[in-house]
């Protein structure tokens, strides 16, 4: 069977991105691995599946499977390539289009400039909701912010849970250059607390509307950026009194800009997507 793919990235972290309302596709889990593998396969951090929606006043149906075979919630640098690619390739005539999610729907939007925003919707900062087992913890309030302690072997990180259709765990450094991201975040992704594991996040604050990040992503390992991980710090960042919006996040793949006015509001995410090319794989 010959699989059609587009490979496209959102601030350098990239995608396989299959169109499977005109094919069929059987995502197992193997498969995913073996077209994500970077020598073997085409090299992703994610796949993403284009599906018709079954819903409503709904456009599309969005699927995420990490590089490691597991499907997941959200990606919001995945999110601004959906919208791009459905766009370029005549699947909508709409530039603002509903896609729905393992973690509800969200609102893509491809701008004039050619960057697109995404309502990501209110963040989650309950535990129960994120999933994050807080019992037994004693959390220090900063300005509107729960802080947590992590116990990580011997030592506690001091981190912020919340989620963002995904589970998130942010913790301030000093300098994120030389953060230990390689050993540290697989430690907190698997952490016992994260009944479904969660992706680390290292932020780096230059001022109050500018952080530099790297994200540890679950199933995945660090990748150039984190749509979801820029939102959840940023927000975190508000909370604790730290930061103020509009935020422009630096990753190592380019600039994302987060915007939120608090409470139940929308995050409000804008950046880049770009096509790298074509292709197909005998599968």
């Amino acid at each position: 069977m010959t699989l059609k793919f587009t490979k496209m990235h959102g601030a350098g972290n990239d995608f396989i991105v299959i169109d499977a309302i005109n094919q069929s596709v059987n995502l197992t889990s193997d498969l995913c691995q073996q077209l994500a593998d970077r020598r073997f396969g085409v090299g992703a951090d994610q796949i993403l599946l284009v599906e018709k929606s079954h819903t409503k006043g709904v456009d599309f149906r969005y699927r995420i499977f990490n590089s490691d075979g597991s499907e997941v919630e959200q990606c919001g640098n995945g999110a601004r390539a959906f919208v791009k690619f459905v766009v370029d390739k005549g699947l909508t005539d709409q530039r603002e289009i509903k896609v729905e999610t393992m973690a509800g729907t969200i609102t893509p939007k491809l701008e004039e400039d050619g960057r697109i925003t995404v309502d990501m919707g209110a963040p989650i900062f309950s535990p129960d909701l994120i999933p994050f087992d807080a019992q037994g913890l004693q959390s220090t309030q900063q300005h509107a912010a729960s802080v947590w302690p992590l116990q990580v072997g011997a030592t506690s990180f001091a981190i912020c849970a919340v989620s963002m259709g995904n589970p998130h765990a942010v913790q301030i450094v000093s300098d994120v250059d030389t953060a230990d991201v390689a050993q540290t975040g697989p430690l907190i992704e698997n952490h016992v607390r994260f009944p479904k594991r969660v992706n680390a996040g290292f932020m780096q604050i230059i001022d109050r509307h500018h952080i530099q990040l790297r994200v540890y992503e679950r199933g995945a390992g660090e990748t150039l950026s984190c749509g979801t991980g820029a939102c959840a710090a940023a927000v975190s960042g508000i909370q604790m009194g730290l930061l103020d919006s509009p935020v422009k996040v630096s990753t190592k793949g380019g600039i994302l800009s987060i915007a939120w006015d608090g409470d139940q509001q929308s995050v409000l995410m804008t950046g880049p997507a770009m096509n790298v090319f074509e292709g197909s794989i005998d599968i």
